[in-house]
């Protein structure tokens, strides 16, 4: 190996290892990297694929992507705080429609546990100098001891990222995924960071706009969602903040 491409090996390491403390919702310029490293995967325009990274994101071969085991299974995934990277292909749940298959095989698996990955929040665009190059979407590992139980959500987390503009991925389209196993420490912070920002935002819109008196009587808080899990939807999960379980 000479100089030039161990540093370049070095760099990628680097910069992928940056992007494993890229664990919160919010986009960040890694984010942008990771979608620079499949559209050089895939050879999409004039992009071409860094020379090392097979050796730093393994592709998954398997028909169900990365569904095909529990990310617990998947090479290299460890629950230390790292993250582990992967391309992998998506597919569609069913013959008809765009409903990604999320449920995850049970092959490796000797527990009747049914897991799957859900998406929350917003699928987010990726950005370059205000241009779209991709999309990312946020995922967590629920799993329901038997069919038709309430979902338990677990600490598995998985940043998907594609390229293009539309929301949705195309059948058998390859993606990257970013896994990790989150701490409650961790989450605990994040939660904490987050309303310290919402905090601040309320106290500033509060000095500078006048305030209006209420007009009318306030509707009551509206009660809170009940978890509905069914085994034929895939993404059919509704949860509240307080039934959440972390395991």
């Amino acid at each position: 190996m000479t100089k030039s491409d161990l540093t370049r090996e070095m760099g990628l390491k680097k910069e992928l290892g940056a992007c494993c403390l890229c664990s919160t919702s919010k986009l960040c310029p890694i984010c942008f990297k990771l979608v620079e490293h499949l559209a050089g995967k895939v050879g999409h325009g004039n992009s071409k694929a860094h020379v090392f990274i097979d050796e730093f994101i393994p592709t998954l071969e398997e028909d169900e992507g990365i569904c095909y085991t529990h990310p617990e299974n998947l090479p290299g995934v460890k629950k230390d705080g790292s993250s582990a990277h992967f391309f992998h292909r998506t597919s569609n749940a069913y013959s008809t429609g765009h409903r990604k298959r999320r449920k995850i095989q049970n092959r490796f698996n000797l527990s009747d546990d049914h897991v799957r990955w859900h998406k929350t929040g917003k699928t987010r665009p990726v950005m370059e100098n205000g241009v779209q190059r991709g999309l990312k979407k946020i995922m967590v590992l629920y799993k329901s001891s038997k069919k038709g139980f309430k979902p338990v959500k677990t600490s598995w987390v998985m940043h998907q990222y594609h390229l293009g503009t539309e929301e949705d991925e195309r059948e058998g389209e390859l993606v990257v995924s970013k896994i990790f196993f989150q701490s409650q420490v961790k989450q605990t912070e994040e939660i904490a960071v987050d309303a310290a920002a919402q905090d601040d935002l309320e106290k500033l819109t509060a000095a500078v706009s006048p305030r209006t008196p209420k007009t009318s009587t306030p509707y009551p808080p509206r009660a809170a969602k009940k978890c509905r899990y069914d085994e034929g939807d895939e993404d059919n999960i509704e949860v509240s903040a307080k039934q959440v379980t972390f395991h």
